[in-house]
């Protein structure tokens, strides 16, 4: 299958990216075992994350790439919707790190696309 032809795989990943965040937020509703039904979510998201994960690479994107963001967005979107939905603390040190994060994501990200495009060498042996 030609990379024309193949599937996005955009939005497999934004998919797994909200449900590995919900599951991370489900896991901190539960407090542990005290409120179980909260786990259900848990174990749905964190399954169906990884194997919306394994679809995004069977439809091309790199593994560096894929993880990269994958990780990253949901580790910003957690942080955020910590502070929002159990007043977490967020500080100006942390809010610099999510930043770091980002830009971080947004180099990889731009550094993928520069070697797909650049012309590939030969090996001579």
């Amino acid at each position: 299958m030609t990379d024309r032809s193949r599937p996005s795989a955009w939005p497999p990943l934004l998919i797994a990216i909200a449900l590995e965040v919900s599951a991370t937020l489900s896991l901190r509703a539960a407090e542990g075992f005290t409120y179980p039904f909260w786990l259900i979510p848990v174990v749905i998201g964190y399954t169906g994350s990884l194997w919306l994960l394994s679809v995004v690479l069977d439809r091309g994107m790199p593994v560096g790439v894929a993880y990269g963001i994958w990780s990253a967005i949901g580790v910003v979107l957690t942080a955020v919707l910590g502070t929002v939905l159990f007043d977490e603390l967020l500080g100006p040190v942390q809010i610099v790190g999510v930043g770091v994060i980002v830009l971080g994501v947004l180099l990889v990200e731009l550094g993928s696309h520069k070697r797909e495009s650049a012309p590939a060498t030969e090996v001579v042996s």
